[in-house]
């Protein structure tokens, strides 16, 4: 009996590729990183693993990290439904080229920050091999697009011009 999968893999082992959410995404950009605002756009997509992350990352600081932590469990979590709703059985790839993934692994990214600002080292080490399982660039690519400057657009010249008036 010959298999044409590679023998680490199972063949039931497949890629997971999530739907986009549209809204979510745009309603996020606009948001910006202001957590009031993003509070707003997750209490409207309480389902979303991206909006939760998006706020888990507005509101994390290495020394105070438990509010961070808590956006970033429940982001965890909403995840996890998200994956299992699309077929994954807690293994398998989840690929950060497909950009509907990226809510997912930012979830999980943010979790392990947050664990590892509160020292928990297991937790940490879990999410880790996690986000390592699911795509091995992930973290990567999250870590350089927080570090990445963000282009500055020059705003166009008005179109009126000011006039002072005043007393001769």
């Amino acid at each position: 009996m010959t298999s044409e999968q590679p023998q680490n893999q199972p063949e039931d082992q497949r890629e997971i590729r999530l739907a986009a959410d549209r809204n979510v995404v745009i309603e996020l950009l606009d948001a910006g990183g202001e957590p009031e605002v993003l509070r707003l756009v997750v209490a409207r997509y309480p389902r979303s693993p991206l909006a939760w992350a998006k706020l888990a990352d507005a509101t994390f600081h290495p020394d105070a990290a438990l509010e961070s932590y808590a956006y970033a469990r429940v982001g965890y979590y909403r995840a996890i439904e998200s994956l299992e709703a699309a077929g994954w059985d807690g293994s398998g790839s989840i690929p950060w080229s497909h950009e509907p993934n990226r809510g997912v692994l930012r979830a999980f990214y943010a979790l392990r920050r947050a664990a590892d600002a509160i020292r928990e080292h297991d937790e940490v080490a879990r999410l880790t091999e996690l986000l390592t399982q699911s795509d091995p660039t992930a973290a990567t690519e999250i870590e350089a697009s927080r570090t990445a400057p963000i282009p500055v657009q020059n705003p166009a010249p008005p179109t009126e011009s000011i006039v002072i008036r005043g007393e001769d």
